[in-house]
């Protein structure tokens, strides 16, 4: 670890950025809570972005993890009470963090996603958000949203599709399950799983080379390469994004955060907080009975809970 970093580290800084020729670094330090994300260090994260983008020096960005256990495991649950707690907050939250993904994901030179350890959540998206990405054997994928009852919008489900394809990333999402780095390799996620003695030297010579190599052609191929990952224009956003505050303002998502702190299986309930609906009722030969409200299938109107009446018989 350079000099720099070393005093960052001291300084216990959450996340730092170090600068050794024209290799940049940025370190997720939060190993207390394996290296979990809170908004202000999203916000850092984004301007240390954009300051060596700016910087003609620059000419490959490593992301990695501090303490050797994890690259990043997500957002920082112990804050979600303060930082996600209205729908304020979570409007905040969730602009600052595709900020900062969008930095990344829209950054002009070729960038390395080091992992070490467990890389969850957040961090998912911070490493599909790479080029490259190479891991050590023992480290581990999971989005864990579904758990948590947490949304999860287009542009996060969209880009692991794209690397991985649709039904291996329905299986992260859906299962919520994590992935050992060999099984990860294998749907696509990775480029290379490396003994954990050999993960460091095998970015550096990596970097090393890309720095070699003529700078007009890499940021021409990497130019092309965020076009390519440009989303098209037709995908629903307002009713998606609506659909993603209506998960963070659920019973779910407060059950679902109250339980992993307490470390106990959560009980999903599919409702809103804060709501208490009358269920719905239909009416057959003077019988009335309850309809359940239905969360799934959105845009499609439920199916009817009981037989049609005589007109639509006919």
């Amino acid at each position: 670890m350079s000099t720099a970093a070393l005093k960052a580290a001291e300084r216990e800084e959450k996340l730092y950025g170090t600068r050794d020729g024209a290799i940049a670094r940025i370190v997720f330090n939060n190993p207390a809570r394996h290296n979990a994300v809170s908004l202000d260090m999203w916000e850092t994260y984004t301007e240390l972005l954009k300051e060596y983008a700016a910087d003609d020096g620059v000419r490959v960005l490593i992301l990695s993890g501090a303490g050797g256990k994890a690259f990043v495991s997500g957002a920082d649950i112990s804050k979600f009470e303060d930082e996600r707690a209205t729908k304020e907050a979570v409007t905040k939250y969730n602009a600052t963090s595709k900020g900062a993904y969008d930095a990344l994901t829209t950054f002009p030179k070729p960038t390395i996603a080091k992992i070490n350890g467990y890389c969850i959540g957040g961090g998912m998206n911070v490493a599909v958000g790479c080029d490259l990405r190479f891991c050590e054997e023992g480290s581990r994928f999971a989005i864990p949203a579904a758990k948590l009852g947490l949304g999860y919008g287009y542009y996060g489900v969209n880009r692991l599709a794209k690397l991985i394809g649709p039904s291996r990333a329905m299986e992260m999402f859906y299962t919520a399950r994590q992935f050992p780095a060999q099984e990860a390799y294998e749907m696509g996620l990775l480029n290379k799983v490396l003994p954990v003695d050999e993960l460091d030297a095998h970015v550096d010579e990596v970097a090393e080379r890309i720095c070699g190599n003529a700078p007009m052609t890499i940021a021409t191929i990497k130019a092309v390469a965020i076009e390519m990952a440009k989303a098209p224009a037709m995908p629903d956003h307002a009713r998606l994004d609506a659909m993603v505050h209506a998960c963070f303002e659920s019973e779910d998502s407060i059950e679902g955060r109250r339980a992993f702190m307490g470390k106990r299986k959560p009980q999903f309930t599919g409702r809103r907080a804060g709501r208490n609906r009358r269920p719905r009722t239909h009416s057959a030969g003077g019988a009335r009975r309850s309809r359940p409200l239905l969360w799934c299938h959105p845009g499609r109107p439920p199916p009817r809970a009981g037989p049609p009446d005589r007109n639509e018989r006919k």
